[in-house]
Parts: structure tokens; sequence; C-alpha cells
């Protein structure tokens, strides 16, 4: 998740929060579990929240080594934050899921405040073949745009047209929504709770196991490195260099 614009005059809130309290713990750990999870047995409500509270469930906490915080210049001159804050704007962070399905994917998840671009994506990069024989990098992917606008895409390496067994990189996009006239998000929450519709609604218990995760890297752990505005943060690339580097939208 990421966004271009800075705290938006919530410097008062914003410094009690986080940004590992106001999105990671939340709206992007509900990403990751509708990403892991296995498929409910049906669309009744609680068959969806199980799955979601399994995979919470199998995520070991999070430990400061596998963190990376960042603030960007200029925060602490924003109205009600203070002088010397401490609290991130930007987190990336790396975790695992300890079950057969997942048992040594790492999960990344990067958001943060005055980045390049305003969107919310998801990126699944797939294994290689056993047999291979292009560079290591070269992984086909699939990538889930959520927001702004709505996208389901493919990328696969093709073979160029050309003599030598060279390939080169194609992204099918399957599904394309542009943003228009639909619901907004707090909008559709507040229609369907006076509906009593709870299906997009967490369960206590997914909760509280998503608090326990990242319990460990609350409070200000480890230091705060400043970026500028603009930049994609502070560096984080050990948390995915073994997987080919983060993924930058365009």
């Amino acid at each position: 998740m990421r966004n271009t614009f800075g705290v938006a005059g919530r410097g008062k809130f914003y410094d009690e929060t986080g940004a590992i309290r106001d999105v990671v713990q939340n709206h992007l750990f509900q990403v990751l579990a509708f990403l892991a999870m296995e498929s409910p047995t049906s669309l009744y409500v609680d068959s969806l929240r199980d799955e979601v509270v399994k995979v919470f469930r199998v995520i070991p906490p999070i430990t400061p080594k596998n963190l990376v915080r960042g603030q960007f210049k200029g925060y602490r001159q924003e109205p009600g934050v203070a002088p010397n804050s401490e609290v991130e704007t930007f987190a990336a962070l790396r975790l695992e899921l300890d079950n057969w399905r997942w048992a040594g994917v790492p999960f990344l998840i990067r958001a943060g405040k005055c980045l390049p671009v305003t969107t919310t994506e998801v990126m699944v990069k797939l294994r290689r073949s056993p047999l291979s024989r292009g560079p290591a990098n070269e992984r086909n992917y699939f990538r889930f745009r959520l927001e702004p606008g709505m996208g389901i895409s493919l990328g696969a390496r093709v073979k160029k047209p050309a003599m030598a067994l060279t390939s080169m990189q194609i992204e099918l996009t399957a599904v394309e929504d542009q943003p228009g006239d639909e619901v907004g998000a707090y909008e559709r929450l507040l229609t369907d709770a006076m509906k009593g519709d709870a299906l997009l609604f967490v369960r206590e218990d997914a909760v509280e196991a998503a608090w326990e995760i990242v319990e460990p890297i609350l409070g200000n752990v480890g230091t705060v490195e400043i970026y500028d505005p603009g930049t994609w943060g502070p560096n984080a690339d050990a948390l995915a260099k073994d997987v080919g580097g983060w993924h930058n939208p365009q």
C-alpha cells in the first residue's frame, strides 16, 4: 500500500498510531489472509472468517530483524507531531506462514506515506521451473491491483522472435476496471452494518491473532530512518533480496 500524500492534517492521531497500527495490522493483513487462506466451505460468514483466523494463527510473531521503519523528511514539522517523534510513516516487513502449503514462502509487506504513487497492489511471484535456463531473476507472476481501480494481470516470460533462445517479459491483463462511481469503502461497510451483513467485518479472534503477530515490533522498536518524500522509502532491500527485490508499481 503506497500513498503520495502525507498525514493530511492528522498529525496528532498519526503520531499516536504509526504505519504498522494504521494500515499493516488491519488492512494489509486482511489482504494477506485472503491471498493465503484455503477456500471456505461456503459463503456463510463464519466459513470465511474461520479460514482468515487459520492464516493468522500460523504466522509467528514478527521479529525486529524482519522490519524496516522509516519517516518522511518534514514529518516532525507537521501540526500535532512531536518535534523528536520516532513514529514510523513507512514500514516494510517480512513474515512466513508455518503450514504445509506456504512453508518456506516469504510474504513481504510495504506501506508508507509520501511515496511515488498512491496504490495498493499484490505481486505474486511464481517459482521458477527446475529446468529453466533463464536468469534467476526471471519469474512469471500474478499482479492484483486493488486500488485505484481493479486489475488482474499475468506476467510471463516468452521467447523473443529470433534464433537465439532468449526470453522477454510480457503482461496480459485479464481484468482492468478503471475508477468510476463505485461505492466508497466506508460507505459499503456502514451499509452492510445497517443490513446486518457481517461478511466484510473481522471477527474478534482474528483481531487478537493479528495483534499477536505485530506485538514484538510495536513501540518504536529499532531506529527509524529518514527518507525523502517522493522516494520508495528507506533501504529495505535486504528483506527482499532472495526473491528478486521489491515490486515498485507504476
